[in-house]
């Protein structure tokens, strides 16, 4: 039996995966002798899957000596109800001092699943439900494999900063090809750590059969059966020669680059490097190299950062920062979206879809309050045909959408969002009609990016009742919401926005009324640095790729493209007055949008993208031009100094809330860790500030 590694003083307690064997009549289902039947079970509830940490690993291995000592026909593996395995304990890694006890790991989980792939034997993964990582690589060393059709499986390491080191780089290119071995666990891991289906998994051949779990244990063992007696026959096909690894792993290579803006990450580059070895590689060698280059990634700062960064953001959607009692959440069962322009109806199509209750949109005239209700019952039928909804749910949720001219179809409403223009007094005049409409319970939110909430208020009867609902656009896509509390604000309003927010599927922050709130504040500020450069005279492209190689997905004036100059330059004048000079007007900006143009950026005719002339042409011909390092220290530095004073004026109460929001609202790349991690590793943070914002060792390596 293989020895648990000691983890280091400190580390949490694992809770172990006990791995139970039980015997199983082949006879029963048209085969012959017994099947040895591994169950894995961490003996809790389905919402803390299974893992391997180091004594789990080693229970595996003692359960598959017990299980050959049977003298089976064969060996299966399978987990608790709805859960196989998530893989490896990722808790410990963080705790890990030296590069020896993270390759002693990797090759602990190695010589223990390689097992199952040498036990002499045939040997079958059943995997019931959630596979991933190191779960599906045990079932990848199996010489079968079945799945549930409700079952999701992915190797997501690399979206973690890790790569497959549990055979996954090794063994999925040899049985799949090169192709699907990259979109595995490349493609689908840089989409947003993409999972497959059943029938995905089927398709590319990850897995040979698919059950429904009524009878998945039954038909897995039925499976077992005509494996043995030779009546289903499984062929696999030698991917040495295949014509496809090299450009396979150039369209590898190509989605790294464009997901991280053109830097060389460390994971995704050292995954292809993997795949590329299992062509020649014998599975001992390349299980050798996986071991090696897990242990170099386990001991860098980017694993650490992107650690920090996974878990940051699974603990706050689950638990929102300062939020008040559940219990003082009010029940909403009607809502009213003041606007039917593109914004307002992405707010009112993501409501009627979570919330499932009647919504109400209103605009200055009939045709367009209808034109926002038609929009939002043709996405429904969008996502009909995706087959992402049936038909009866969409008719049900699109009789749910009226629109009306009158804003008295808002009485009953419990909750009301409006996405107006951007400006105060119109806000203002809105909240003083809708209060002599609604109730004195009715919430008033404002999906407001950059105006006072607080001022908003400003006259009105219950000013406890208007609360900040920044969504981020595009709304059904984009995890972030700042909830965003007045001085006036009471408990039972920000509970019933969080409690609305949970039911959207928001990743949230509670934050301090105060111009721009988090995101919005920094971004334009960050930006200001840039535009500023040029502005100075700084070359447009030089500025623009100035954050080019610390993996950002957008260039500054990508976003800009995306956010529109229009928006940028009403969100930089609302800081500029609130905030004051070091929020600058670029004229520049203000040259773009007087003159219409939206983008410093044109698609060429061959495709790829260039500068847009009429661009350079406006911008403002300064004579102190910056190197790309200069403007990357300067924005760097101003993000800084602003989280600094956001911190200090009680926007947000901790560091982690503002990495959370440029995480989830602004794509800082999970592999830096959130922006105050990287900007404390840079030496930046004591540099600007006098202090970092986080403890030694938080997002980094041990110190």
């Amino acid at each position: 039996m293989t020895t648990a590694i000691t983890l280091p003083e400190g580390a949490p307690e694992e809770v172990i995966t006990h791995a139970l064997v039980r015997d199983v009549d082949l006879t029963l289902f048209g085969g012959k002798g017994s099947l040895a039947l591994i169950t894995l079970d961490n003996g809790l509830d389905h919402t803390r899957p299974n893992t391997f940490g180091p004594q789990s690993v080693a229970a595996l291995d003692a359960a598959i000596t017990d299980a050959a000592s049977r003298k089976p026909a064969a060996i299966a593996i399978t987990g608790k109800p709805f859960i196989f395995a998530a893989g490896a304990d990722l808790s410990a890694l963080s705790y890990l001092a030296k590069r020896e006890q993270a390759l002693a790991i990797g090759k602990l989980g190695h010589d223990v699943f390689r097992r199952l792939d040498e036990i002499g034997i045939p040997t079958f993964a059943f995997i019931n439900g959630l596979a991933l990582g190191g779960g599906l690589e045990v079932g990848l060393h199996c010489n079968y494999r079945t799945l549930a059709t409700t079952a999701f499986t992915a190797l997501p390491e690399v979206f973690l900063g890790l790569v497959p080191g549990w055979g996954g780089a090794t063994i999925l290119p040899k049985l799949i090809g090169p192709e699907r071995a990259v979109q595995v666990i490349i493609h689908n891991a840089l989409n947003n750590n993409t999972m497959m289906k059943a029938k995905d998994a089927l398709a590319l051949g990850v897995v040979d059969a698919v059950y429904e779990p009524a009878d998945f244990l039954e038909k897995s063992v039925a499976f077992v059966a005509s494996v043995l007696n030779g009546s289903t026959k499984i062929e696999r096909k030698d991917y040495s020669n295949d014509p496809a690894w090299d450009s396979a792993l150039a369209a590898g290579r190509a989605a790294a680059l464009k997901k991280y803006g053109g830097a060389e990450i460390a994971s995704p580059m050292k995954a292809l490097e993997l795949i590329k070895a299992a062509q020649k590689n014998t599975k001992g060698e390349g299980f050798d190299a996986e071991d090696a280059t897990l242990a170099d990634l386990t001991m860098s700062d980017p694993l650490r950062a992107s650690l920090y960064a996974f878990n940051l953001i699974q603990k706050k959607r689950k638990k929102v920062e300062g939020a008040p009692k559940p219990a003082l959440a009010r029940k909403v069962a009607r809502v009213g979206v003041v606007g039917a322009g593109l914004m307002a109806s992405q707010l009112a199509l993501l409501l009627v879809r979570n919330l499932k209750c009647p919504v109400v949109m209103t605009d200055i005239d009939q045709e367009r309050a209808d034109k926002g209700v038609a929009w939002v019952r043709n996405e429904l039928g969008k996502l009909v045909e995706k087959k992402r909804m049936s038909a009866e749910s969409a008719a049900r949720l699109s009789l749910l959408v009226s629109g009306s001219a009158d804003q008295s179809a808002f009485a009953g409403c419990d909750f009301i969002i409006e996405a107006i223009f951007e400006e105060l007094s119109l806000k203002q005049d809105l909240f003083k009609k809708l209060e002599k409409i609604v109730g004195p319970e009715c919430i008033l939110a404002t999906n407001t990016s950059s105006l006072s909430v607080e001022r908003m208020s400003e006259g009105l009867e219950h000013p406890e009742r208007v609360v900040g609902f920044h969504f981020f656009n595009p709304v059904a896509i984009m995890p972030l919401l700042e909830i965003a509390r007045t001085s006036k604000t009471d408990d039972a309003t920000t509970a019933t926005a969080v409690s609305i927010g949970k039911e959207l599927k928001k990743t949230m922050i509670i934050c301090k009324d105060a111009p721009g709130f988090v995101v919005n504040r920094l971004l334009t500020r960050f930006m200001g640095e840039i535009t500023d450069a040029v502005d100075e005279g700084t070359d447009p492209a030089t500025a623009d790729n100035a954050m080019r190689s610390i993996g950002f997905p957008m260039s500054p004036f990508e976003l800009l493209g995306l956010v529109g100059p229009g928006v940028a330059l009403h969100v930089a004048e609302t800081l500029h007055e609130n905030l004051g000079p070091r929020y600058r007007i670029s004229p520049t900006m203000q040259a773009m949008v007087k003159e219409g143009v939206k983008t410093f950026y044109i698609k060429n005719e061959d495709g790829s993208f260039g500068p847009n002339p009429a661009a350079v042409a406006l911008v403002h011909k300064g004579t102190t031009a910056s190197t790309a390092e200069q403007v990357r220290a300067r924005a760097l530095k101003a993000l800084a100094e602003e989280a600094r004073m956001m911190l200090d004026e009680g926007v947000v109460s901790t560091p982690a809330e503002i990495d959370l929001c440029m995480l989830m609202g602004a794509g800082w790349p999970m592999h830096l860790g959130g922006i105050l991690p990287y900007l404390d590793r840079e030496g930046i943070s004591e540099s600007v500030c006098g202090q970092r914002f986080h403890a030694p060792g938080i997002a980094s390596l041990p110190q």
